[in-house]
């Protein structure tokens, strides 16, 4: 499976380039499906025999079905129980991340987790977790590795410590939050491919461990702490700050999209 979000595809560097119905974002669907179909060719050429596209980003509505490579199929469209990472419960023998991007705290090209400004921080366990890691912690416990995570350097180097082993392309060098030296998609779209064949030796499912998780979550306003905290189950830790405990990853991420929904409903105009 390819988990194909946009923040971290070819070319991209600002908000224009991932929103939908922009002029921008029209172009960059060209370059994110061209990253996409680069991946494709990658996984088949080393004998991968059918790749599910998983949409990852925003309305979930941004790779062109028409210009997809027919050797796979798209999951395209909201709303989905395990959103970016719907499909790993499916017998998958890897997932790829692809157009991946560093977490809400970090320095990176676009840099979020799930909101794009309102939430400062994610903990996994106590570790600060970018949307890559947490579904990294997923795949694990379907027992699907992690094959290949492109993004920007930064995204880069987040994935070599939650993926150890994982393929890693940089379609660009993060100069700041909102730009980036970024490489001509004729050579990502090459380094994408090359990379993604050399990745399928780590195919394979095995068995996977459901464990316990915490996630906390901190905001940027206090009364999306006090929205989220309404949610049974979920605790005020401090003024910005909540979490929660869950049996598993997947409860874990379906109680984390909750939480992300509610504070999301309580934003309210330019004070957020």
């Amino acid at each position: 499976m390819i988990s194909a979000d946009m923040e971290g595809a070819s070319g991209v560097t600002w908000t224009a380039d991932v929103l939908p119905g922009t002029e921008q974002w029209q172009r960059f669907r060209k370059l994110l499906t061209g990253d996409v179909n680069a991946c494709v060719r990658g996984l088949a050429a080393a004998g991968a025999t059918g790749v599910l596209v998983n949409e990852a980003h925003s309305s979930q509505r941004n790779v062109l079905l028409e210009d997809v490579d027919p050797r796979a199929r798209l999951l395209t469209g909201r709303h989905k129980p395990l959103s970016m990472m719907q499909g790993v419960d499916t017998g998958l023998d890897g997932v790829v991340f692809l157009g991946y991007h560093a977490a809400a705290g970090a320095q990176g090209v676009l840099a979020h987790t799930y909101l794009e400004n309102s939430i400062t921080g994610v903990w996994l366990d106590g570790v600060h977790a970018s949307e890559g890691r947490l579904n990294a912690a997923l795949a694990a416990e379907y027992g699907v590795p992690v094959l290949l995570v492109t993004g920007d350097d930064r995204t880069c180097e987040d994935a070599a410590d939650y993926a150890p082993g994982a393929e890693l392309v940089a379609v660009k060098e993060c100069v700041s939050r909102y730009a980036a030296i970024c490489l001509p998609p004729e050579v990502s779209a090459e380094r994408i491919a090359e990379a993604a064949t050399a990745s399928m030796h780590r195919a394979g499912r095995g068995s996977g461990i459901v464990e316990a998780h915490r996630i906390e979550v901190e905001f940027d306003a206090a009364h999306l702490a006090d929205a989220a905290a309404v949610i049974p189950t979920v605790e005020q830790l401090a003024v910005r700050r909540v979490g929660f405990d869950a049996p598993s990853m997947t409860e874990a991420m379906k109680a984390f999209k909750i939480v992300t929904a509610i504070a999301a409903g309580a934003i309210e105009g330019i004070y957020g």
